[in-house]
């Protein structure tokens, strides 16, 4: 996976609270293979109506929306069950970015171990962005993870993240690689402790 520090991209308003992990993507398309994709399952109950038609008015159908990869939410995205498809179908959709004020714990962990930035933004940051959305259509927007920044035109909105965080989004990193780059001190650790607690390691380990 590819890290990053900065992006660039189209911002576009969903001004709803309470988007969950069953609405992000529905059970049902989960069986799919994931080398399949699942973008086009993205949100596929409230973008399309009781046909599977695609409603006109959701505002990621817009034509104008076409290719955004920011998100502009409302509070508790991604609440709800733990599935981590929920994160490869807005990552299969070329979603980078989700700015909200609140995020479900585990899709926020899920969220930053796949490349995506769950930006939590104060309440009234998140109302000025999506005022400004709603008025004037998807807007061309900036996020620096260094400066924990969301700018767009005027608006420059802050956002926090923990040093393990910014560093996985940076690398391109899951929790696994974030332990593999202390290798070294782990190995170091391991051999002085089998050195002086044989008995602990089955002989066929310590060859």
């Amino acid at each position: 996976m590819t890290g990053w520090r900065t992006h660039s991209g189209k911002a576009v308003a969903l001004p709803v609270e309470g988007i969950d992990t069953d609405q992000l993507i529905p059970a049902r398309f989960m069986s799919r293979p994931r080398s399949a994709g699942y973008g086009d399952y993205l949100l596929h109950d409230m973008r399309r109506d009781a046909e599977g038609r695609p409603d006109p008015d959701f505002p990621l159908n817009r034509p104008e929306a076409e290719g955004a990869s920011i998100i502009v939410a409302r509070r508790n995205f991604g609440g709800g069950s733990s599935r981590e498809a929920a994160v490869y179908a807005l990552k299969d959709a070329g979603v980078r970015v989700i700015a909200a004020p609140s995020f479900g714990d585990i899709f926020a962990g899920n969220a930053i171990n796949n490349g995506l930035l769950p930006a939590q933004l104060a309440t009234e940051d998140a109302e000025a962005l999506i005022a400004t959305l709603t008025e004037k259509g998807p807007q061309e927007a900036r996020v620096d993870l260094d400066a924990g920044t969301l700018a767009l035109g005027a608006l420059r909105c802050s956002f926090a993240l923990s040093d393990a965080e910014r560093e996985k989004l940076a690398n391109g990193w899951d929790d696994i690689d974030l332990t593999r780059r202390h290798h070294e001190a782990i190995a170091a650790h391991r051999a002085a402790l089998a050195a002086a607690r044989p008995w602990l390691w089955p002989a066929k380990a310590r060859e």
